[in-house]
């Protein structure tokens, strides 16, 4: 087998197998809850924290393979994270129930958007011809 067709299968290959892991622990995730688990703020957050430590983990793999090194936004992570354990811990903050549904709303969208911004720079990278 040529050498360019083994360097070309190698990133590939370490993202499906990183994809594949990151699934399972969501199925996991899914599998061993129960449905009404799933009202609750806590499932939520932590749904969204797999996402986006999917997306995360892809960044890593994709900055391995590539010289221009993409950098997530540390600042809106580091707000997501702590809306995060501010609403996992809201009953021992002694918090109202509105408060913590904000602040999971918080966590879920500060995750989303540095997701997006994240998968929005990887597609100009590949719309961009080099």
């Amino acid at each position: 087998m040529p050498e360019a067709a083994i360097n070309a299968a190698r990133p590939r290959r370490g993202t499906v197998i990183a994809s594949g892991l990151l699934c399972g622990v969501l199925a996991l995730v899914v599998i061993y809850t129960k449905r009404t688990a799933f009202y609750s703020l806590r499932a939520v957050v932590v749904v969204a924290a797999i996402g986006f430590a999917a997306v995360l983990l892809q960044l890593w793999l994709r900055n391995r393979e590539k010289t221009p090194v993409v950098h997530p936004p540390v600042w809106l992570n580091a707000v997501g994270i702590l809306f995060a354990l501010a609403a996992l811990f809201a009953d021992t903050l002694k918090l109202s129930a509105q408060t913590s549904q904000f602040l999971a709303l918080g966590a879920v969208g500060s995750f989303a958007v540095s997701g997006a911004l994240i998968l929005h720079i990887f597609r100009q990278d590949r719309i961009t011809p080099k």
